[in-house]
């Protein structure tokens, strides 16, 4: 048997149809549902880098030979 998918807008047409406490009880019913659903798509908090190269000795040297390193080659003739 074949399940008929419904859209957004006719169940916003059904609910316009019920009388105001009944739209109250229905937003009661769903909002609970709702809210467990998105508690379960809620990314993981993400980790603080905040010192993550604490410890590490990187001199102005380290950094100037990295460059040297890197524009070496620049401007390449392939390009």
């Amino acid at each position: 048997m074949e399940e008929k998918v419904v859209t957004l807008e006719e169940v916003l047409t059904l609910a316009r149809q019920l009388p105001a406490r009944d739209q109250v009880r229905l937003i009661e019913r769903l909002a609970p549902e709702i809210e467990r659903a998105l508690v379960v798509v809620q990314p993981p908090p993400r980790k603080s880098l905040r010192g993550l190269w604490r410890g590490l000795e990187i001199t102005e040297e380290d950094i100037a030979e990295i460059r040297r390193e890197m524009w070496q080659n620049f401007p390449r003739e392939d390009i």
